[in-house]
C-alpha cells in the first residue's frame, strides 16, 4: 500500500469525518452516541496502525471482527426498548442525505482499483452498482423532505433498493479479501481494507449505511 498516493488516504478521512457528521445529526447529537462512535474509530484506528486487521489466514479474518461486533449492536438496536426507541427518534431526513457519502466512496474504490488494491468487481465497472445510492439521494431527499412531493412508499423503496445494491458490494468484498475462501479478485485481492484508513470502511461506513437504510425502514413502515 506504500505505493498509494497520500491524497486518496486524505479524501478518505474526509469521507469518514463526512460519515460521522451525518450520523451525529441523525441522532440529534446525542453525546453518548457521539462518544461511543469516537471511542470506536480511535480503536480501529490503534488496531489498524499496529497491523492487526492484516491477519487474514485465520477464520474469521480480523477485519470481520469488527463487522462482526457492528451486526451484533444493530441487532440489539432492533430488539431491545431501549433500541427502538432510539431508532424511532432518529431524524429520517439526516439517514437519508447520510448516503450521499456513497457517491465519493465509490469514486475512491475506483481509485483504488487503479492502483491495484482493490479487484474491478468492487467497482461500478465490474458490476457494484451502489454508486445508484449515492447519486439517487439528495433527488430523494428533495422531493421527500423538501418538496414534500414523494410518498412513503417511494422512500421505502428506494431504501430497500439501495440495501439490496450495499450487500452486493459488502458480498464481493468480503469474496475478494485474501484469504483461504477468496473466490474473486484473485489478480487484484481487496487489501485497501486491511489497512489505514481504509480499513474503515468495513468498521464503520458500512456499518453506519447499513443501520440507516435499517432504521428508515422500520420509521417508513410504521408510518
Amino acid at each position: 500500500m506504500q505505493n498509494l498516493p497520500f491524497v486518496i488516504s486524505l479524501v478518505f478521512i474526509v469521507i469518514v469525518l463526512l460519515t460521522f457528521y451525518f450520523a451525529s445529526e441523525a441522532c440529534r447529537n446525542n453525546k453518548k452516541v457521539l462518544i461511543l462512535l469516537s471511542i470506536w474509530l480511535l480503536l480501529i484506528g490503534i488496531l489498524s496502525v499496529n497491523d492487526v486487521f492484516k491477519i487474514t489466514d485465520r477464520f474469521p479474518p480480523r477485519i470481520m471482527i469488527s463487522v462482526f461486533a457492528w451486526i451484533v449492536v444493530i441487532i440489539a438496536f432492533f430488539f431491545t426498548k431501549a433500541g427502538k426507541f432510539f431508532i424511532d427518534t432518529l431524524e429520517i431526513r439526516w439517514i437519508t442525505i447520510l448516503h450521499i457519502i456513497r457517491f465519493p466512496v465509490e469514486l475512491i474504490l475506483f481509485w483504488l482499483f487503479t492502483k491495484g488494491a482493490v479487484p474491478k468487481e468492487m467497482t461500478f465497472e465490474g458490476g457494484n452498482l451502489d454508486i445508484l445510492s449515492g447519486i439517487t439521494a439528495p433527488i430523494v431527499f428533495y422531493f421527500a423532505f423538501v418538496r414534500k412531493s414523494m410518498s412513503n412508499k417511494t422512500v421505502l423503496a428506494w431504501n430497500l433498493i439501495c440495501l439490496i445494491l450495499l450487500m452486493n458490494i459488502v458480498v464481493r468484498a468480503i469474496l475478494s479479501l485474501p484469504t483461504p475462501f477468496q473466490k474473486i479478485g484473485m489478480l487484484h485481492p481487496n487489501i485497501a481494507v486491511l489497512h489505514f484508513p481504509f480499513t474503515l470502511l468495513p468498521a464503520f461506513i458500512v456499518p453506519i449505511v447499513l443501520f440507516a437504510h435499517l432504521a428508515a425502514i422500520r420509521q417508513l413502515i410504521k408510518k
